[in-house]
């Protein structure tokens, strides 16, 4: 579910729960096309978060990616009976943000000279970022990495090479997932 009570869509302010309607349906199109994931957007009519902690189901999982300030703060989420929570800022954990794939995603299609970013390049670079979280670190404060672990750039550029040769987008072929692993972690001085 895709929760908005209208007061931070897209840095437009308070416009309203109905006026953010649209901007979370498109939201709920993107999760389906990206992610394959089916989202439902809901609109609260309040501004109240107790009632909207009210809401939510015993051990949800809240992604508050409105930034600077979250739709919900982590610890008012958690006291609602979320069990995960992860918000668009360094300051608290589980920070969603690109730049976890980005710098690898373009590593790895440049060093390959890939034609295109396809969808099998960005799930290769999903996959990368997913298996970085071993089960025995996995818990609800840690389900992704961090912004700054030094193993995301060289595992994502390695697992978006590996996906550009294998949907043939790449335009060199005598460049391997392992040069650009190790190319990666040359100018990270790894």
């Amino acid at each position: 579910m895709l929760i908005t009570n209208g007061t931070a869509v897209l840095g437009l302010g308070d416009i309203g729960a109905g006026a953010g309607l649209p901007v979370m349906e498109g939201k709920a199109v993107l999760f389906k096309t990206f992610g394959g994931v089916d989202a439902f957007p809901i609109c609260l009519n309040t501004k109240d978060v107790d009632e909207m902690v009210q809401t939510m189901t015993k051990d949800a999982i809240v992604f508050a990616m409105a930034n600077p300030v979250p739709e919900i703060l982590p610890d008012d989420a958690k006291a609602g009976g979320a069990l995960i929570v992860g918000t668009g800022r360094l300051d608290f954990p589980n920070q969603i943000n690109n730049v976890l794939a980005f710098p690898g995603i373009f590593r790895g299609a440049l060093d390959v000279r890939a034609k295109e970013i396809n969808k099998g390049m960005k799930l290769a670079a999903a996959y990368a970022i997913a298996e970085l979280i071993t089960e025995d670190e996995l818990k609800p404060n840690y389900i992704i990495p961090e912004a700054f672990d030094l193993r995301l750039a060289p595992k994502v550029a390695t697992y978006v090479a590996k996906a550009t040769i294998k949907t043939g987008v790449t335009r060199r072929d005598n460049i391997t997932p392992e040069i650009v692993e190790k190319h990666t972690k040359s100018l990270l001085n790894i």
